[in-house]
């Protein structure tokens, strides 16, 4: 299935979106830590740095790393249905909470407009799977 190169472009546009977020706010942390500590930030940090990275690969292989758009997607839908919701009906959103729900419904609206669904839906639930093993090991 063909893909337009508008799409493929809007894609790549997603793509150095996601990794520029992320480089500006993840990677300061990263690199110049305030100080020696492993918590759950520092995990966090981690992975959303790379997470940037890899969006950078969806610059030159938008169709390959587009299950990172997909966890994109996923991660943030979790997160919003399953805690921002639930303390905004308990307690309210406190600051943290109100920004962090501001940025995944900014994913929550882009990353579907840009994913290619017919061809998300052909290559990654109708296309043939991958073989468990080789036909030819003896």
């Amino acid at each position: 299935m063909q893909v337009s190169v508008f799409r493929l472009n809007t894609l790549r546009a997603m793509y150095l979106f996601i990794a520029a977020g992320l480089g500006f706010t993840m990677w300061p942390d990263i690199l110049l830590p305030t100080d020696a500590q492993a918590d759950s930030y520092t995990v966090i940090s981690s992975l959303l740095g790379a997470l940037g990275l890899l969006c950078l690969l969806g610059l030159r292989y938008p169709l390959k790393m587009l299950p990172l758009l997909i966890f994109e997607l996923l991660w943030k839908l979790i997160w919003v249905t399953a805690f921002a919701l639930r303390m905004s009906l308990d307690t309210g959103l406190d600051a943290y909470a109100l920004d962090t729900l501001f940025a995944c419904l900014i994913g929550l609206v882009l990353v579907p407009l840009v994913i290619p669904w017919r061809y998300a839906v052909q290559a990654f639930m109708i296309a043939k799977a991958e073989p468990w093993r080789r036909s030819d090991v003896r």
